[in-house]
């Protein structure tokens, strides 16, 4: 009987093909947006999640700057009944390096919780470009773990990475230093710590974040070269860098490391906390939108197959007269719109795919983003496999009323109508 239904929803699709095309191009036209919208934004949100998260430690540990919370009279007193007002707090003399920075680093990577990690050693320096200084920041790093860890070297515009590590006092300028300071690589640059000590750097390669102003200052070298320019051991480290095998372990291990070094320890969750709801935002508009595309192509399911309906009366009651059941009925009219959407789906999906392979060719070059040469798309599965799960479910509620009202339809009323 199966194949009797289909046979018959056949002919009647046939039978109306333009009003079949027409609901099919619908969910066609449905799905390939859904696709190419999702595809497109979740491309560009992984583009900017990797301009801010990519960069940035699961977990930092480093040592703050801030006022004693224990004051002097508030430990000298055992009066509960008294308010201490003190103003103008300063900040303790607090070391800035980590305390045994090499104990906690091999401690931390001996952790099966953590992927690598990477110190970091930081400078304020002033640039000395002639009669005029430039403010700035030199980062001591270990060049490979950054690489690895942070993409590090997908951010050199000109140069190589590895040159920190091969080349003496080489250093790596921000775009915007460079520009200011009008140099190229191969020339050399003096700069000078707040102590007064200097120090010549070659230059091997600019650094582009995409963040002007923060390629304005900032300039890299090893981290050895920052130990040497302050005049510090081997062991000084003022920050490390954590990568975790799991990102959502952050906060908690960020706590457990503060209770253990006793150190400051940021997650990335609490450093980019609005940066990630703002990544959140855009999904949500996204899928909302192409969601909707789905329910209106779905509406004009329904009014299709309502018509169909009213057409194919004199069809119905035959039908029914000749034997066939309410359910049959609703069959015949269920296997119409799901074909409808399975058709126009899967066609969807093709021309989406292709939609996306266009997107990802179109040439997207800005100097804000010089690793970036496209337009960026993602191509995950799961657009897919929601698009065409959505296809069905909105198709198959289109037209399931529809075909519950031919089901229940008198043929004796029509045949007397007619």
């Amino acid at each position: 009987m199966v194949r009797v239904n289909l046979d018959i929803a056949k002919s009647l699709m046939t039978a109306r093909w333009q009003q079949t095309g027409i609901a099919a191009v619908g969910v066609t036209f449905s799905i390939t947006m859904f696709i190419a919208l999702l595809g497109f934004m979740n491309g560009l949100n992984s583009m900017l999640d990797g301009l801010i998260i990519n960069r940035t430690a699961h977990v930092r540990l480093y040592n703050d700057i801030s006022p004693t919370k224990n004051q002097p009279i508030a430990i000298g007193t055992d009066s509960t009944k008294e308010h201490h007002f003190i103003h103008s707090l300063k900040a303790t003399s607090v070391r800035k390096d980590i305390y045994n920075a090499p104990q906690i680093m091999q401690a931390l990577r001996q952790d099966k919780r953590v992927t690598g990690i990477a110190p970091r050693l930081s400078a304020q320096i002033l640039y000395n470009a002639g009669s005029i200084d430039i403010t700035g920041v030199l980062n001591g790093i270990e060049a490979d773990a950054e690489s690895n860890l942070f993409h590090f070297s997908d951010y050199i515009s000109r140069g190589e990475a590895k040159d920190l590590n091969s080349i003496p006092n080489a250093v790596i300028l921000g775009k915007g230093v460079a520009e200011k300071l009008l140099v190229e690589p191969g020339d050399v640059v003096q700069v000078t710590t707040s102590l007064g000590n200097k120090l010549s750097l070659k230059v091997v390669a600019f650094f582009q974040s995409g963040i002007a102003e923060y390629d304005k200052v900032q300039s890299f070298v090893s981290i050895e070269t920052v130990q040497k320019l302050l005049g510090v051991s081997k062991s000084y480290v003022s920050d490390i860098q954590v990568k975790l095998t799991d990102i959502t372990l952050a906060p908690a291990y960020a706590k457990e490391l503060s209770a253990v070094y006793q150190v400051n320890a940021e997650d990335i969750q609490t450093a980019n906390e609005q940066f990630e709801t703002g990544s959140f935002i855009r999904s949500l508009i996204s899928y909302a939108v192409g969601i909707t595309l789905l329910i209106v192509a779905g509406f004009g399911i329904y009014n299709i197959l309502n018509m169909m309906i009213y057409e194919k009366m004199d069809t119905i009651a035959i039908l029914k007269a000749t034997g066939f059941s309410g359910a049959d009925v609703r069959s015949i009219f269920m296997y119409i719109a799901l074909s409808i959407g399975l058709v126009g789906g899967l066609v969807g999906l093709i021309i989406g795919y292709v939609l996306l392979r266009i997107i990802d060719t179109i040439p997207f070059v800005t100097a804000a983003l010089p690793t970036i040469n496209t337009y960026p798309v993602d191509y995950n599965p799961v657009y897919f496999f929601i698009g065409i799960t959505f296809s069905l479910i909105t198709t198959a509620l289109a037209g399931f009323f529809p075909s519950r009202k031919a089901s229940i339809v008198d043929p004796v009323t029509i045949i007397r109508g007619k």
